[in-house]
């Protein structure tokens, strides 16, 4: 959320006035952020010309500078018809410095790598690359963004309410005399989205206006401040635990912790908490908390809905590949659709710091000699193939350090199959598995922990495996295969099933040879995979195939995965890039369930609340039930067994904090709804909603009771949505959560709120209150 005021005329001795208003505010922002007299936020709001570059011919020089809430950055468009000139630091994804994206490559000199940098957001906003006068002004870009990036994050949620109120405040008070009319206070309300009739304000007025001038000032708005801010809900469960002198000792915060949040912890850990979250040292010297310190532990990942030990890698890494869910991209190349959208080495980067462990590359023969990376047939633009394997192999194990598999669409000829073989092993170099691990042939594959930061390649392959341990080379150089399963569209592929034909592809043995524990070959039915198919050979189906064999088929599909890797893509019809529901496949074992990454939606919204736990290093590990071979579990007919345990979820969805506006038009005012939807086997697969609240997204309350029962409550993910209600037409989005129901927190838990492109709304959230026991 940003707020900034509209530039105003002003006369010269006003602008003055103005001037040290904005300074004022500028230290007050600063000292929040803990950069008081920080050089580098000093240049930053004193701003500086950039070169903005687009192209080999358009460089322009812009003026960029921050603005007094530090958060906002304003800049000059010639563009006569631009509504918009500034971006919120908190919508920055990453800044990099030097010539490390593909249009400083293509359009900048070397000469300029220690002057330039870039710009690079959330969602599908393009870069800015930029070039600054000098190298020492680009440090100082460089760096102050970044560390108001990280200081942004890195503040408690209340100094996050504080910073954006003040600057709403700030920007509300129009004539810059530091006081708030009843018409200030009720633009005001609109910017923190809510809507109030005439008479609520002048009743805040009076309860506030000590002075009876009819408008606020100094502590006045401190006041205002204070009762905005207020959390009744917080108020009610902090005052039946604060037992000693109207604060929680350790001993009635360790009541709290054991009755209301069901922890089995000690007082050492009560006071733990103290320690750690109080923020009065008064109250912290006497082993005491506060309300402040209450609301502060409750906001912290000990008071959220996920559980934080989840957040660590907290399961067995050991096991082979395929008793794991693995976190995977189809068409990864694409920034949008798969019709006419732009390829580019950024989505690569984009998947692998999501922690993406399996990407497709959709190779075809380059004119000038390189083979090149786009989708065939269509508009969409084209990378050089070893541009793409730089960028996965400096971003691969930025965020985990778990294995990456590259999935190889082939389309190339024999030249450029042995120069795609040459740049991966060039590149990737001893990070590249080119042989089995070990001096023997193995029996299965190889677990997460034994392929750290190593890259595997799923591929066609002339030979066994066994081949590679031996000295016995094939008989040719090249041979023909059939071509990737994914390579046809469905079309094609009906046509294959008409004429009985497959599509042939000739591939050299320098590609073929480093494919190892990922061959590809095509499915030809459960019995024949289970008399014929080798653990390092593996599948893939197009989704229609894959949700028949779910639905109808499950049992044998399951045990089909529990020792063979899957892959599944989506149809060739989805030419928008939307994804399918990804639970079905994973209640059926598949491990590589490939989604368009770059679409954001309730799909991708579920593969990262899957992928959300276990330290976020893209591997979750199946349920026994799924990777033991005597396994009768069927998620349609739910027969009786060790998967089966009936659990009761109960939800109170009690309130939500600053959630954003969906428009935003100054009198636009959001009316949100919480929905709470379990996703699963179908016998859990439901949804309860809230009742919506009328003109309030800042602290709306529902105080509503939902109760889920679920049976199989390992493949059990819980999403939180909250909309803004709409009688005429659909609902819009605002923001959601999901978590996987083994990581769920029983209690009273704030729950942090992601927008559609799954990226944290800073300072949005939710509060409930969860408790799930046995049913009888």
């Amino acid at each position: 959320m940003q707020c900034i005021r509209k530039q105003t005329s002003r006369s010269k001795s006003e602008e003055l006035v103005h001037q040290a208003q904005s300074q004022r505010v500028a230290s007050l922002n600063s000292k929040l952020l803990g950069m008081e007299d920080d050089p580098d936020l000093q240049f930053l709001l004193s701003g500086a010309g950039l070169v903005k570059v687009r192209s080999s011919s358009w460089k322009k020089t812009r003026f960029f500078k921050l603005q007094e809430d530090c958060k906002t950055m304003w800049h000059e468009s010639k563009k006569t018809l631009r509504s918009k000139q500034t971006f919120s630091v908190e919508d920055i994804d990453s800044v990099r410095s030097g010539r490390q994206t593909e249009g400083l490559k293509k359009y900048t000199e070397e000469a300029l790598d220690p002057r330039v940098f870039s710009i690079l957001f959330k969602g599908r906003r393009k870069n800015l690359d930029l070039i600054a006068s000098s190298e020492e002004e680009a440090k100082h870009w460089v760096s102050g963004l970044e560390k108001i990036i990280f200081n942004l994050s890195n503040l408690s949620q209340q100094s996050k309410t504080e910073h954006w109120i003040f600057n709403c405040l700030r920007k509300a008070d129009i004539n810059c005399d530091n006081k708030m009319s009843p018409q200030e206070l009720i633009n005001f309300l609109h910017d923190i989205n809510i809507e109030v009739d005439d008479e609520y304000v002048q009743m805040l007025i009076e309860k506030c206006d000590q002075s009876k001038c009819g408008s606020l000032d100094g502590e006045e708005i401190q006041h205002f401040y204070e009762i905005l801010t207020q959390r009744e809900e917080i108020d009610v469960i902090y005052g039946a635990y604060a037992k000693t002198e109207g604060m929680l000792s350790a001993a009635n915060l360790l009541d709290f912790l054991q009755k209301e949040q069901k922890e089995q912890v000690d007082l050492s850990y009560a006071a733990q908490l103290i320690e750690k979250y109080e923020v009065d040292e008064t109250a912290k010297a006497k082993q005491q908390m506060t309300k402040d310190g209450f609301l502060m532990y409750l906001h912290q990942p000990e008071g959220l809905i996920m559980n934080p030990a989840h957040k660590r890698v907290y399961q067995d890494m050991k096991q082979p590949l395929n008793h794991y869910f693995i976190s995977s991209s189809h068409n990864t190349y694409l920034m949008e659709d798969q019709l006419k959208g732009p390829s580019s080495t950024e989505a690569y980067i984009r998947a692998l710091m999501k922690s993406c462990r399996c990407v497709e590359l959709d190779i075809w023969d380059g004119s000038d000699g390189e083979p090149v990376i786009y989708h065939g047939y269509t508009l969409t633009s084209k990378i050089l193939f070893k541009d793409a394997i730089k960028a996965i192999k400096e971003y691969a194990f930025k965020t985990s350090e778990y294995p990456v598999i590259l999935s190889l669409e082939n389309h190339c000829s024999v030249e450029q199959q042995k120069l795609m073989a040459h740049h991966m092993t060039s590149i990737l170099g001893s990070a590249l598995v080119t042989k089995p691990l070990g001096d023997h042939m193995p029996t299965e594959l190889p677990s997460p922990e034994d392929l750290k930061c190593r890259f595997l390649i799923k591929g066609k392959r002339l030979n066994k495996l066994e081949a590679s341990l031996s000295d016995q080379a094939s008989a040719e150089e090249e041979e023909s295969v059939t071509e990737e399963e994914d390579c046809r569209n469905d079309e094609e592929e009906s046509e294959k099933n008409l004429s009985g034909k497959s599509k042939t592809l000739t591939l050299a043995k320098e590609l073929s040879d480093i494919v190892i524990y990922c061959k590809s070959v095509t499915f030809q039915g459960f019995e024949h995979a289970q008399t014929h198919q080798a653990f390092y050979e593996m599948c893939s189906f197009k989704e229609g195939d894959a949700f028949k064999f779910a639905e109808k088929s499950a049992f044998e599909y399951i045990h089909h995965n529990v020792d063979k890797l899957s892959r599944i893509y989506p149809s060739a019809f989805r030419t928008d890039s939307s994804n399918y529901d990804p639970v079905p496949l994973w209640n059926a074992g598949c491990q590589i369930v490939a989604l368009n990454f770059q679409t954001p939606g309730p799909e991708m919204d579920l593969n990262q609340g899957l992928f959300g736990q276990n330290g976020l290093c893209g591997y979750v590990l199946k349920p026994s039930y799924l990777r033991d071979k005597a396994s009768e579990f069927d998620p349609i007919t739910l027969t009786r067994g060790p998967w089966l345990k009936h659990k009761e979820l109960h939800v109170m969805v009690i309130s939500a904090q600053q959630l954003p506006k969906v428009s935003q038009k100054m009198a636009s005012v959001v009316d949100p709804l919480v929905r709470v939807e379990i996703h699963g086997v179908p016998a859990d697969e439901t949804e309860k909603e809230t009742r919506h609240i009328q003109n309030n997204g800042f602290n709306p309350m529902w105080n509503e009771n939902f109760q889920f029962d679920l049976y199989v409550p390992e493949l059990a993910l819980v999403r939180f949505v909250v909309e803004d209600y709409d009688a005429v037409s659909n609902n819009d989005f605002i923001g959601q959560c999901t978590v996987p129901f083994t990581s769920l927190q029983n209690g009273y838990r704030h729950v942090p709120l992601f927008n559609e492109n799954g990226d944290l709304l800073s300072s949005a959230g939710l509060f409930v209150h969860t408790m799930v026991v046995n049913a009888e």
